[in-house]
């Protein structure tokens, strides 16, 4: 699995540049990344930034919860 699904980087191109992500693929489970995965070719290839999570919301709510309220001010 990619550094990209654990979220330690984000950005377009592989999520490897400095971009402010303008997308969040968000999964829940590392099963879901093969479908998930599609998408975030798609985006590497129109360059656009953005990064991919896991993030159960039966699991871990209040990391969801987190997540979506902080989305605006990171940029999403």
């Amino acid at each position: 699995m990619s550094n990209e699904i654990r979220g330690e980087s984000s950005g377009g191109q592989g999520n490897t540049d400095s971009s402010t992500p303008l997308v969040g693929i968000i999964m829940g489970s590392k099963s879901d990344w093969e479908t998930m995965r599609q998408a975030s070719e798609m985006l590497d290839r129109f360059q656009v930034p953005h990064e991919c999570r896991i993030v159960s919301a039966h699991r871990t709510p209040e990391w969801m919860r987190e997540y979506a309220q902080s989305a605006e001010e990171r940029g999403l």
